[in-house]
């Protein structure tokens, strides 16, 4: 399960800048929230919270997919949503084995 989590993860974040935003947003989202949040300071906490999640959505856009949570939801309401983006269907694509019939003469 969590090696094809990471797997997954690794084929939605190829793009740099979506990694480099992810570096940064991931830790402001959560270690802002509970660092402000323990030092009672929640303004800055829901400030660093949200932040956080801008970053990590515009890395998502820069790849051309959805956000995780954005999937979750859009898989709830049956709305369409993109999992992978460009780079990655293309590159998809091209490592699947290609089919081929045998035939036996």
């Amino acid at each position: 399960m969590i090696q094809r989590f990471l797997h997954n993860y690794l084929l939605r974040h190829q793009n740099r800048a979506n990694q480099i935003l992810h570096l940064i947003g991931v830790p402001l989202t959560f270690g802002g929230l509970i660092g402000f949040g323990i030092a009672g300071e929640w303004i800055y906490a829901w400030s660093a919270f949200v932040a956080g999640y801008v970053l990590q959505f515009l890395g998502h856009a820069i790849e051309q997919n959805d956000a995780g949570e954005l999937i979750l939801l859009k898989k709830l309401l049956g709305i369409p949503f993109r999992e992978f983006g460009p780079q990655t269907q293309s590159q998809q694509n091209f490592d699947q084995p290609s089919k081929k019939s045998s035939c036996n003469d």
